[in-house]
C-alpha cells in the first residue's frame, strides 16, 4: 500500500500552507528523508521530507495552497527501483561510513579522464546547489536535518558566516535582509522605455503582513509621539568596552541592547504600554516579552525576546543575534514569533531619518529607532552654546484607547533619559 505524504502542522495557529517547487517529480525514485518540497506558511518555511523509500507520485501542484493534513503525494514502497536511480540518502550514508582518500580518488579519476567523486556528505539537493553557488564546503557544515542531514538553512548560515563580522549582529534587520537575499536571483532590470508589466503571487507571509497591518489601522486609535536622544554616552561606552565585551561574552555590543534595556525600564514604569485590550478588559503583563522587527527577503518577521526584564546586556545581544540568524535562514519556529508585549523596530539600519511605525497587534505600542546623524544642539554642559552631537529621532506609536498622550510622552522621555544616561539602566532608576 502506498505511503501518503501529507502536510504537517507548522504550528497551532496555522491551517494552510503553500507548496513550493517540487524537488522530486512524479515517477522519480526517492529515499527516505529526501527533500520533496518546501512548504511556506504565513510565519515560517519548512522542508517536507520523504517519509519512506519508493516511487513518487505527486498529487498537488507547485504553488498551490493546501490545508494542514492534505494529501500532496504518494510513495509506492512496493515498486521496483528503476535502473540507474540514485541511492539518495541511504547511499550517501553508506558512502559516509566508508573511509576514503580524497587525494587518491581525485588522482585516479583524473587518470581515467573522469571527474572526482561527489562529496559523501548527506545534504538535500537544494543545499548542494546553494553550496555550489556560494562556494561553501559541505564537509564543514553541521546538518540540522534528520540524521545530521545538511539542509538549505544550514548552507545559508555557513555562507553568511564567511562574510559576516561580529559587529554586524547589532543591526539584525539590515544583516538579515542583505544575507537572506544573497541566495535569491537579482530581479531583472527592464530596458528604458519598456511598458511591460508582471504579476507575482504574494507569499503567505506577505499576505499575513498585509492582513495584520490593515487590521492594526482599522482596529486601533493609533497616534505617534516623537522625541530625539543624544547618543554620545552610548557611543562612548560602546567604544570603550566593545572589545572586552566581545572577548568575554563572544558577541558584539550593539545599540539594540541599550534600547531593549531602556524599553524594559520604561515598560515597568508605565505598565499600560505593556498591556493589551482584550474585549472590554485590559490584560496587564508582569513580564516584558520584547519583539524585535527583522527584515528578510521573505518579509518582516518579529522574533520575541522572552522575559527581557531578566536578561543581561550579553543575554540580549546573543539572543538577538541568534534570532536574526534564524530569521535570515528561515529557521524561526512559530513559537519564537508568537506573543510579544512590545515591539522595537530599527529603521535606522536602512537609513531612515524618521518614520511612523505601525502597531503589531494585539500590542499597544511600538518603538521606532532611526539613523544617527550629527546635528547642532545645545550643549548640556554649556547652556546657550551649540555642540555637534550624534542624535537619533525616536518614535512611539501607541493605541490611544488604552494609553493616554501624557503616558506615551512620559514613556518615550524615560527611554530618552535611559539612553542619554546609561547608568540609569545599571541602577534601575
Amino acid at each position: 500500500m502506498p505511503t501518503d505524504v501529507t502536510i504537517p502542522s507548522p504550528g497551532e495557529s496555522i491551517s494552510e500552507v503553500r507548496l513550493g517547487t517540487w524537488q522530486k517529480k512524479t515517477g522519480e525514485w526517492v529515499e527516505k528523508d529526501d527533500l520533496l518540497v518546501e512548504i511556506e506558511s504565513d510565519k515560517a518555511t519548512l522542508e517536507l521530507l520523504a517519509p519512506a523509500t519508493g516511487l513518487l507520485t505527486t498529487i498537488a501542484s507547485a504553488g498551490s495552497d493546501q490545508k494542514v493534513g492534505a494529501l500532496v503525494a504518494k510513495i509506492d514502497e512496493a515498486a521496483a527501483k528503476p535502473a540507474g536511480a540514485g541511492g539518495g540518502a541511504k547511499a550517501a550514508a553508506s558512502a559516509e561510513a566508508k573511509p576514503s582518500n580524497a587525494a587518491g580518488d581525485a588522482k585516479a579519476a583524473a587518470s581515467k579522464g573522469t571527474s572526482a567523486p561527489e562529496s559523501p556528505v548527506r545534504a538535500t539537493s537544494v543545499a548542494k546547489k546553494i553550496a555550489a553557488d556560494t562556494g561553501v564546503d559541505l564537509a564543514n557544515v553541521s546538518g540540522s536535518g534528520p540524521a545530521g542531514r545538511v539542509m538549505k538553512a544550514d548552507v545559508l548560515s555557513a555562507a553568511s558566516a564567511k562574510t559576516s563580522s561580529p559587529a554586524e549582529a547589532s543591526a539584525p534587520s539590515a544583516k538579515a535582509a542583505s544575507a537572506g537575499s544573497a541566495a535569491a536571483a537579482p530581479a531583472p532590470v527592464a530596458p528604458i522605455g519598456s511598458r511591460g508589466s508582471r504579476r507575482e503571487k504574494m507569499t503567505k507571509l506577505r499576505q499575513k503582513i498585509a492582513e495584520r497591518l490593515v487590521h492594526a489601522q482599522h482596529s486601533a486609535a493609533m497616534l505617534t509621539t516623537f522625541n530625539e536622544c543624544d547618543m554620545t554616552e552610548v557611543m562612548r561606552l560602546r567604544a570603550e568596552h566593545k572589545e572586552s565585551f566581545e572577548k568575554q561574552f563572544g558577541v558584539g555590543l550593539g545599540f539594540m541592547g541599550f534600547f531593549v534595556k531602556a524599553a524594559v525600564s520604561a515598560l515597568r514604569k508605565f505598565p499600560r504600554v505593556n498591556a493589551y485590550i482584550s474585549g472590554d478588559e485590559i490584560e496587564f503583563h508582569d513580564y516584558c516579552d520584547i519583539a524585535v522587527a527583522v527584515g528578510t527577503d521573505r518579509g518582516l518577521v518579529v522574533p520575541v525576546l522572552r522575559n527581557a526584564e531578566a536578561m543581561s546586556f550579553a543575554d540580549v545581544e546573543s539572543t538577538i543575534k541568534a534570532l536574526a540568524l534564524k530569521a535570515r535562514d528561515g529557521k524561526l519556529t512559530v513559537d519564537e514569533m508568537t506573543g510579544g508585549t512590545f515591539t522595537i523596530s530599527n529603521g535606522g539600519v536602512y537609513g531612515s531619518l524618521m518614520s511612523t511605525p505601525i502597531l503589531n497587534p494585539p500590542q499597544s505600542a511600538i518603538l521606532g529607532m532611526h539613523a544617527i546623524k550629527k546635528r547642532a544642539v545645545e550643549d548640556p554642559k554649556n547652556p546657550g552654546q551649540l555642540a555637534l552631537r550624534p542624535m537619533m529621532y525616536l518614535a512611539l506609536s501607541y493605541d490611544h484607547r488604552i494609553i493616554d498622550g501624557a503616558e506615551a510622552v512620559g514613556f518615550l522621555v524615560h527611554i530618552k533619559d535611559c539612553v542619554e544616561k546609561p547608568e540609569r539602566m545599571l541602577f534601575g532608576v
